[in-house]
């Protein structure tokens, strides 16, 4: 999804950045992004306008923290500061101690850029950019393209310039995924013969196909030769790993399949399993302390790529994840890890998008006939006797279960505090998210808590709306790499696929249905 920032350089200096493929996924490529677009090349910070603060700057520690049209502003740093800062790190623990450094600047040391080096920042694009080939190739298809335009003619490419065609766009295919989709595949076959129409081929219908299955049979060999040395998004598909894992079948593929970007990534440059198993226990310890938030931002962005291949591999319980990383486990750190996935933001996102369709899902809903209209029209009364907006959402969630012949209560299940009194208890649910009102509530009054249970363990509390629940459960799926509940498939389709706009180019047939009839 596109986005536009206000980027601030000094007083009566401003500029519009555009971001194409939408905000980065982490503050370091967000900064790469304004040296490249605007020629920078001294060490900078960013800050953002803060609303807790008044709308003063802050420093950005992380991109969720910011959403399209916001602004920010770049505040230069000198070289020799950055020198101290590295040494003040570096230094005794009484130099430490006397030193007052703020925790933002840290991310510009070399060790903490190294946590983002490995990681996409940027999901598949809309259009398809071809990138520029070898001077070689350049000549021979420059050539070719002055003879079609001249004659007509096709260029027929040799054995040799195809291969170095396909390896170059194979080797920019690997930017965005590993696993490209087929229509993927078409997206990057169409766009080379539109760039060079001296390529197409004139025994296809498409003009294109023969160079997508050639494309595809090369990106089986790149993905080969990337295992060989290493790339852990890929070893964990080889034969070895699949026999040690006796939890999955040997013919399952571990890859990424809702459109996440960063699926399994390596290790940041310097950084070994034993290090960042050093890091990981001492996040646990510091979850426990208080003050400590920015540290422990910094501390889940170092470990991620250590993060995601054990979850990925071992496929632990929730409980034993809760117990390693109890951090991921705060509204703070799903949000994060999400966008670290996805490069998507994912409150603001879910909730903008909800709100913006919202009418037309409400149109919608009243054409519909059967049980279902009865059962929509039941849960809608709860707006007529109360007008805020938490309640819109969270009747437009239930609705849209309905819609899809699915159980609301499968998702958003709504308990009594005197049931739990009496033995009652939320872990009973599988996966969703829970409400407890008081006895006697009436729909006006707002839940007493709000959480999510995940295998029957609560996993987040006192989250204050049901939608916010759905969109964190939403964030936790993809954080613990989790399938969608089977009998809410096409709700969850619906979040990702309409909501989060995360491969919506390939929807169900009654997702597109509902779709459709929303933009009539």
């Amino acid at each position: 999804m596109a986005a536009i920032l206000r980027v601030v350089f000094g007083e009566d200096d401003a500029s519009k950045l555009s971001l194409p493929n939408g905000i980065p996924s982490s503050v370091e490529c967000l900064k790469e992004e304004i040296r490249r677009q605007f020629d920078l090349s001294q060490n900078f910070r960013l800050q953002y306008r803060d609303i807790e603060f008044n709308n003063e700057f802050v420093n950005l520690t992380l991109t969720s923290e910011i959403q399209n049209k916001s602004t920010v502003k770049v505040v230069y740093l000198p070289l020799e500061s950055v020198v101290s800062l590295h040494d003040t790190v570096q230094g005794t623990d009484a130099q430490s101690s006397s030193t007052s450094v703020d925790d933002t600047d840290i991310p510009s040391l070399p060790k903490s850029h190294s946590s983002y080096s490995s990681l996409r920042s940027l999901p598949w694009p809309t259009n398809f950019q071809i990138p520029e080939f070898s001077y070689e190739v350049q000549v021979q298809l420059e050539r070719g393209q002055q003879a079609f335009l001249t004659s007509g003619t096709l260029l027929h490419p040799s054995t040799k310039l195809k291969s170095d065609i396909l390896e170059s766009l194979a080797s920019e295919i690997i930017k965005y995924k590993m696993y490209p989709s087929n229509t993927e595949f078409d997206n990057v076959a169409e766009a080379l013969t539109t760039k060079y129409p001296c390529l197409k081929e004139q025994g296809s219908v498409c003009g294109y196909y023969g160079w997508k299955i050639s494309l595809k049979y090369k990106m089986a060999n790149y993905r080969t030769r990337l295992r060989n040395i290493g790339c852990q998004e890929l070893i964990i598909n080889g034969m070895k790993e699949k026999r040690v894992s006796m939890t999955s079948s040997p013919n399952q593929v571990k890859k990424p399949r809702k459109a996440e970007v960063n699926f399994c990534p390596d290790y940041p440059a310097g950084e070994t399993k034993e290090s960042l198993e050093e890091e990981r226990e001492a996040l646990v310890l510091e979850v426990k302390k208080k003050n400590n938030k920015q540290l422990i931002q910094r501390k889940m962005e170092q470990t991620f790529a250590y993060r995601r291949q054990e979850i990925i591999k071992d496929m632990p319980f929730i409980a034993e994840v809760k117990n390693r990383w109890p951090a991921l486990f705060s509204e703070t750190e799903i949000i994060a890890e999400f966008t670290r996935i996805t490069t998507v933001p994912l409150l603001s996102t879910f909730i903008s998008k909800l709100d913006f369709y919202s009418n037309h899902l409400l149109r919608v809903f009243k054409k519909k006939g059967g049980a279902a209209k009865v059962n929509i029209n039941f849960i809608m009364a709860a707006m007529d006797e109360n007008s805020s907006i938490d309640v819109k959402r969270e009747c437009i969630l239930k609705a849209l279960c309905v819609y899809f012949n699915e159980n609301p209560n499968d998702m958003i299940r709504e308990y009594v505090d005197v049931d739990l009194a009496t033995g009652q208890t939320i872990e009973q649910m599988t996966m969703g998210v829970y409400a407890v009102r008081h006895e006697g509530a009436d729909s006006t009054e707002a839940p007493e808590d709000v959480g999510v249970v995940i295998e029957g363990c609560t996993v987040l509390e006192a989250l204050g709306d049901v939608a916010k629940g759905c969109a964190l459960l939403l964030g936790l799926i993809y954080s613990l790499n989790l399938q969608y509940p089977k009998d809410l498939k096409h709700t969850f389709e619906f979040f990702q696929k309409v909501l989060m706009e995360l491969d919506g180019n390939k929807l169900s047939a009654k997702v597109q249905i509902l779709k459709n009839k929303m933009l009539e």
